[in-house]
């Protein structure tokens, strides 16, 4: 199992994940549990299962810039690819998919930004800061997953560095030190596996999908050279070819900077989501994977591997959970560099219901009625629709509501957006309103715990 070597900066094989089983005495799951555990069990149709297998690999890799699919490794192995016909054929039961994930585990992923310097193909390629990182919990008990979106520009204190984001513990450490880093800010959480990878994927991966439609909400417009990155997008529902789709997920050049790009990367992911269901997209698997197998690093062995696109198999859509670490941007004259601050008491609520970590707060209660913060998009047809939920809201008890500007794509049902990951409070306000559904994702309002888009069915309700 691959590991990094800080010191060397330079990967080697070993048999213990001692620098990234990073203990915690609040993990309910015994570490020395194994990850994997293998067990007979029926074996379901291949398209069925490709399917389920395929929206776990998108899911691994989740909302990186650069690799959402990056995990399509994991039904085949390159070396699996490169020596056995019978992957070419989908027939991948006899690789191992009698492996089963046996306790919860925690992968941070890693999409790391284009090292200039880098040699193409060489190490080097992963050791540039992490455009975007990820906390990935699959836990084979409740058959779900849950994803945390970490700003890149989170402030963190890292030895021998001092303060600075989140992003450069990569580079000044790998693998290892972004994983201590990272759960030293979410209380203590055990990171018992890692995956990076590199910037050159995502167009790729894209395109040989056909493409991926998703809302563009506004004119996205910017430049990088050193990136070599040039983002030119027009406003509206369209279907984004591979550089396109790299544009939208890489921009940050408007008032909520890397935030907003968060939001963009959780959109992205649900859109690549939907387009799995295609049956154009099975028979590209093979060569989807062959494309993406020089993009990764991990410490994720094969056996782990299959095991997670099992967990797959089970995923139901309202299994899966996105929320965005809680925080605020820092004041221009608070610090020399611009930082996304966590809110310790958001932080304590999505680790414990997100990742079942206890609070470092003894007491952790939901907001109360009038203390929520409930902001209303409307993107029904209604033009009236927001101040009358508004009106219906207040008469609830929720004296903190606000409206925002409509969102311009329409949709049919109402969502209930746990923007700051209170899913608690979400699903009573939805029970309350007896309409919509609870959307467990980072997409709404950032000044509200919770955002509420409507949508037509407002005008069901009486």
């Amino acid at each position: 199992m691959k590991q990094i070597d800080t010191n060397s900066g330079q990967t080697e094989v070993k048999s213990n994940l001692s620098s990234l089983q990073l203990a915690n005495q609040n993990q309910k799951t015994p570490q020395q549990v194994p990850l994997v555990s293998s067990q007979s069990s029926q074996r379901p149709s291949t398209a069925s299962w490709l399917q389920k297998a395929f929206a776990l690999g998108i899911v691994t890799i989740a909302s990186t810039t650069i690799g959402l699919t990056a995990a399509l490794l994991l039904p085949l192995p390159m070396g699996l690819v490169a020596e056995d016909k019978a992957a070419k054929s989908l027939d991948l039961w006899q690789f191992g998919m009698g492996y089963q994930v046996s306790r919860p585990v925690n992968i941070l992923v890693m999409g790391i930004d284009l090292v200039p310097t880098a040699t193409p193909g060489s190490r080097e390629i992963f050791s540039g800061r992490s455009d975007t990182m990820l906390l990935l919990r699959v836990d084979p008990d409740t058959d779900s997953i849950s994803l945390l979106s970490i700003p890149r520009d989170t402030q963190v204190e890292i030895a021998g560095v001092g303060t600075t984001k989140i992003n450069d513990a990569n580079v000044q450490g790998g693998a290892t030190l972004a994983a201590r880093t990272a759960s030293s800010v979410l209380n203590g959480v055990q990171i018992d596996r890692y995956l990076r990878v590199s910037t050159d994927a995502f167009k790729e991966l894209v395109d040989l999908m056909g493409g991926v439609e998703v809302y563009v909400p506004k004119p996205m417009v910017y430049e990088d050279k050193t990136q070599k990155l040039k983002i030119n997008l027009s406003p509206g529902k369209q279907v984004l070819s591979g550089a396109q789709a790299e544009q939208f997920a890489r921009f940050r050049t408007d008032d909520l900077g890397d935030i907003g790009r968060v939001q963009r990367q959780q959109a992205l992911l649900k859109a690549l989501r939907k387009q799995l269901t295609s049956p154009t997209v099975i028979p590209r698997i093979p060569g989807l994977v062959q494309v993406m197998q020089k993009y990764i690093d991990t410490n994720l062995t094969v056996e782990e591997m299959l095991a997670l696109v099992s967990a797959g198999r089970k995923l139901g859509e309202g299994n899966f959970k996105m929320v965005m670490l809680p925080g605020r941007f820092s004041a221009p004259d608070e610090f020399r560099a611009s930082y996304w601050i966590l809110d310790p008491t958001g932080r304590d609520r999505v680790m414990q219901q997100y990742f079942n970590i206890d609070p470092l707060s003894p007491s952790l209660e939901g907001d109360t009625s009038a203390a929520l913060r409930i902001s209303i998009q409307n993107a029904s047809r209604n033009p009236n629709a927001a101040s009358q939920l508004s009106q219906r809201l207040i008469a609830l008890g929720f004296s903190n509501v606000f409206i925002t500007s409509d969102w311009a794509d329409k949709q049919a049902k109402t969502q209930v957006i746990a923007q700051r990951g209170d899913l608690q409070a979400a699903q009573m306000l939805q029970q309350q309103l007896g309409l919509g559904t609870v959307d467990a994702d980072s997409t709404g309002d950032l000044e509200a715990d919770i955002t509420i888009r409507v949508g037509d069915d407002w005008g069901n309700v009486k």
